[in-house]
Parts: C-alpha cells; sequence; structure tokens
C-alpha cells in the first residue's frame, strides 16, 4: 500500500459547488490542481468512483459507546479510543469532534468523572500519531449537572477544547419537552420503569432550574474569554433560539421544532440536523424530521450523532428525498459547511490549497467507502 498519492485519475469528484470528471494533483499533503479529463500522467484510478472531500464531523457520542460498551462497565481509554478512531475512519470522516459528555448524570449515566481519563487517552493517541482521523474536542455540556463548571475547567486546564453545546436535558422541555417520552427514553437507559423515572421529576426540574441559573452564563463566560465556538442544543421556542442568540452561539444542533429550526435560518445559525434522523425519515424522540427542516431551508450541517457510517449515507440520500438539493450542496453540510462553521478553513472542499483528505466512495445499494486519505497519507 502506497502511503502517500500525487496523482488521482479518472474520478467523479465532487466540488463545492458542481461536480467534474477528471483529476487532482497532490503535492506535500495538500491539492494542487484540479483538472478535467485525462490526467497529465499515471495516478490512482478510480474507475469512475466518486471523490469526495473527508468528512468533518461536529457532533459525534459515539465514543462513550466504545468506553462504556454495556452499563456500568468501563473499557480500557486508549482501546476504546483506537477502536472510535477506526470506525470514524472507516466512515469517511477525517476530522473528528469527539464529543465528551461534562457533567454527571444523576442516574449515573455517561462518563461522569472518566471525562479526563478520555481526554488524556485523546491527548497520548495524539502525540504519538496514532490516529488516523483528526481528533479535536467538543465538548456536550449538561448545564443543570451539579459538576458540570467543575467538569469543563478542569479539562481546560490540561486539554484544547474546539467546540461546546449547552445542553439541557429537563424534563418537561427542548428534547424532553414530552414526559411520556422522557420516562421512556431514561428508562431504558437506566433499567428503571418508567413510573420510577417519573416520581422525582417535580424535585428535578426545580434542582435543573437552580443548577442552570449559576452553570449556564459561567460556561458562556468560559467559551468567550477562549474563544471557544458554542452551540446550542434542542432549540425548542423563539425564545431560546434568542437566548442562544444572545449568548453568541454561532451553531444550532438539532432544533426540535420548525418554529425554531425558522428562527435559527432568520438569525444566520447554521442549523445541525441528525443524519440517522434523515435516513429513518424521521426522529426517533419524535421531534421536526431533518427532512422537513430541509424542505424549508433549514439544514446547513448534518451529524452522525450516534452512527459514524450515517453520515456519508445521509449526504448521498439527500438529494433523493429533497428537491432542489443536487449532490454537491448535500456533500457540503458533511465536508465545507461544518468546516466553516468552526473555523477549519484549510478543508472540507476539494479546491488549490486546501488539504487533500479525501475519499473515495463506490456505489452499491449505499454508498461504500473503498479508500480514505488524510492530508495525502492514507489511512483507510
Amino acid at each position: 500500500m502506497t502511503d502517500h498519492i500525487s496523482i488521482i485519475e479518472n474520478a467523479e469528484i465532487i466540488l463545492a459547488g458542481s461536480t467534474l470528471r477528471g483529476w487532482v494533483a497532490v503535492v506535500d499533503g495538500r491539492i494542487a490542481e484540479i483538472g478535467e479529463g485525462k490526467a497529465p500522467e499515471r495516478g490512482e484510478d478510480f474507475a469512475g468512483d466518486y471523490l469526495v472531500p473527508g468528512l468533518v464531523e461536529l457532533h459525534t457520542d459515539h465514543l462513550e459507546s466504545h468506553y462504556v460498551p454495556r452499563p456500568k462497565v468501563r473499557w480500557n481509554t486508549m482501546g476504546a479510543v483506537m477502536a472510535y478512531d477506526a470506525q470514524i475512519a472507516a466512515s469517511g470522516i477525517t476530522t473528528v469532534f469527539d464529543s465528551l459528555r461534562a457533567g454527571s448524570d444523576i442516574d449515573g449515566l455517561g462518563v461522569g468523572s472518566d471525562l479526563l481519563a478520555l481526554g488524556q487517552a485523546l491527548e497520548d493517541g495524539r502525540k504519538a500519531d496514532l490516529f488516523r482521523a483528526e481528533h479535536l474536542t467538543h465538548l456536550r455540556c449538561e448545564i443543570p449537572s451539579h459538576d458540570v463548571v467543575d467538569s469543563v475547567l478542569a479539562y481546560g486546564e490540561k486539554f484544547q477544547i474546539s467546540l461546546m453545546s449547552l445542553m439541557d436535558h429537563t424534563p418537561g422541555r427542548r428534547q424532553f419537552r414530552d414526559l411520556d417520552k422522557y420516562a421512556t427514553y431514561y428508562s431504558r437507559k437506566s433499567g428503571r420503569s418508567a413510573d420510577e423515572v417519573l416520581s422525582d421529576v417535580e424535585i428535578r426540574i426545580i434542582e435543573n432550574n437552580k443548577r442552570s441559573e449559576v452553570s449556564r452564563p459561567a460556561l458562556v463566560s468560559f467559551a468567550r474569554a477562549r474563544n471557544i465556538p458554542l452551540a446550542s442544543h434542542d432549540d425548542t421556542t423563539t425564545d431560546e433560539v434568542a437566548t442562544s442568540i444572545e449568548e453568541g452561539v454561532a451553531l444550532a444542533e438539532f432544533p426540535t421544532t420548525l418554529e425554531s429550526a425558522l428562527a435559527c435560518k432568520d438569525n444566520k445559525l447554521a442549523v445541525m440536523m441528525g443524519a440517522p434522523n434523515l435516513i429513518r425519515g424521521g426522529s426517533h424522540s419524535g421531534n421536526l424530521s431533518a427532512i422537513e427542516s430541509a424542505e424549508h431551508g433549514c439544514l446547513d450541517i448534518l451529524s452522525s450523532d450516534y452512527v459514524p457510517g450515517s453520515l456519508l449515507m445521509a449526504a448521498f440520500d439527500l438529494p433523493n428525498r429533497v428537491g432542489g438539493i443536487d449532490l454537491a450542496a448535500a456533500i457540503r453540510t458533511v465536508t465545507k459547511t461544518p468546516a466553516d462553521a468552526t473555523g477549519l478553513s484549510d478543508r472540507g472542499e476539494i479546491a488549490a490549497g486546501k488539504r487533500a483528505d479525501f475519499v473515495r466512495v463506490a456505489m452499491a445499494s449505499v454508498p461504500v467507502v473503498r479508500r480514505v486519505w488524510r492530508e495525502g497519507k492514507r489511512v483507510v
């Protein structure tokens, strides 16, 4: 296997605004030239397969499922990180924001106090150049948690943070405004009955509100002081969108209603929706579907969320689901737009001077990843 690539030929190239049958030249890990038709010299023959920019994933909490494969089971941190990295890269993702939850859950779910241990494993992997994909950190901050601020401060003292999202899973609002769905979700996660989950809802709402009044402004202040991009999470009402705007949020993750998605669009917030939502034809929580959001022009970025392989599938499926969106526009939702939203101007599109982050994609019943390169070096 050749480590570095210099010429790709006979490829269906997905550019930022169009497609082109031709070739790409790479020098020192960067795109040097793009041409139509026959390449000036022989290289990696794509035989008509698609050449897609390396995918940029902003929100995947899939690492936690590798680290906590069963309730109360903790896997080896480096083993979990390396298995996760291999799956991410094999899905065509060359830049991934590892979404780590900051703030302990009252039910003992999530990684909790192990956040720093996972951060250390990721840092060790970066320093040793072990990873196929480039890993950045997205802290998913559960603002009603009693220790969320301390967790973020401790993480920030040791490791770089590239994105923060403000999450609030208080029953009766946002994703869980329907209490029956809240009870069903948490009973499956915790092993408690739905009645047990609902038994302390009123107390939880009161406690969460008190904590949020303190932690939310503290987290916003922390992010602003360090120029960390902020994302909102599960905005449901126009008032919640207005709060996000006041806080300087640039990205809206998974708005739960069309009302909130349209408000985000009107205020120029990039809207992220779930790739599994699009593939399944709807939200597993009964919230806004990605298809409906796209039909109203409120879909800027797709995220694989809990299924890494869904990102490429959804991008190729989007033009089939929503009229007026061509393949180039669909691919932007998983490449250029998420890169731009987080200040990564050196990647996300096939253009001269950009990083040679590439995915070779063949079409079967679904798009199939055949090869992956990061900065010109083959990683899959």
